[in-house]
């Protein structure tokens, strides 16, 4: 592998000049010297030409690529290392127009790169969370009061999803953070969430009655917004709310709207920043190279599966 602190985009470029040193270092990552067949992991597999190689079961040929975000894509390797470096290394993200302009390629190829990468930010979204866990939800959406007087929705103020998406998040302390949109604030909805994302020995904080019930099942105390109540000894929410303020202030300044249809990407995007945000960019930009096996058609992305 090639062990370089990537302080700067000079650096990876430097690191990476050509597509023989992407391919050699996607290898090391994927295969480590023992390539696996993506057709048949228990088959022989033979070395071939230009970086190829057979599945001797299947007598398919495949490369380091295949079944990989990388997969049938015509950009080079380099430009795909620099999108990837790019995004896990800016702080609130990057607009597939300013993507377009740094790569010297459509914002078209841009933002399905961009959509390609989100998804594989998804493996820091599913995390189990224990001992004090913080739960809560916010709404994704533009202001009512924003709206020209013929667009304005009735009843949509507060937690109303008539018009906004809602995400629930949950965030161990000094832990993992993980967040889903959902289609509704019910308390079944909400419990749901809750119950697949935390342990049952956690102690649970929330700060509203949508929450109630689950004392059942965790050690679980309420902070009461509505009497002006925001801290009470260890009980509060304000990590996860610190989280939303990251998560609005990144839509709203860098790609100012999301569509309900794919705004889990974007929620992706945030979770996967924030839980690694301990590490150095260089771990964080193998990391994702790691976990490419998540290709996205763009007949997936447009029209759904």
């Amino acid at each position: 592998m090639i062990n370089i602190n990537f302080k700067s985009i000079l650096d990876l470029v430097k690191a990476f000049p050509d597509e023989q040193t992407c391919i050699n270092h996607l290898e090391e990552l994927r295969w480590d010297g023992d390539v696996v067949s993506p057709f048949d992991s228990a088959s022989k597999v033979y070395k071939c030409k230009g970086n190829k190689y057979r599945c001797k079961t299947t007598g398919k040929y495949f490369n380091v690529k295949t079944n990989t975000i990388f997969d049938n894509t015509k950009l080079g390797l380099q430009k795909w290392f620099l999108a990837i470096y790019i995004v896990t290394s800016h702080k609130n993200g990057i607009s597939s127009l300013q993507l377009s302009r740094d790569l010297d390629i459509t914002q078209k190829s841009a933002w399905f790169m961009l959509q390609r990468i989100r998804k594989c930010f998804g493996i820091e979204n599913d995390n189990e969370l224990d001992n004090e866990v913080e739960a809560d939800e916010t709404y994704i959406g533009g202001k009512n009061k924003n709206r020209h007087a013929n667009k304005k929705i009735e009843g949509s103020q507060g937690r109303s999803a008539k018009d906004k998406t809602p995400v629930v998040g949950m965030v161990e302390r000094d832990g993992k953070l993980n967040a889903k949109a959902v289609e509704n604030v019910k308390h079944e909805t909400l419990s749901r969430e809750i119950i697949s994302n935390v342990k049952e020995s956690a102690k649970l904080y929330t700060e509203w009655l949508g929450y109630k019930g689950l004392e059942r099942i965790y050690d679980h105390s309420i902070v009461k917004h509505n009497k002006s109540e925001y801290v009470n000894g260890r009980i509060h929410t304000n990590t996860i709310e610190g989280f939303w303020s990251l998560l609005k202030r990144g839509i709203v300044g860098i790609y100012h709207f999301t569509s309900k249809k794919h705004l889990q990407r974007y929620v992706d995007e945030f979770v996967f920043r924030y839980n690694t945000r301990n590490t150095t960019t260089q771990n964080r930009f193998n990391l994702l190279l790691l976990n490419l096996e998540n290709r996205l058609t763009y007949k997936e992305l447009i029209y759904g599966n």
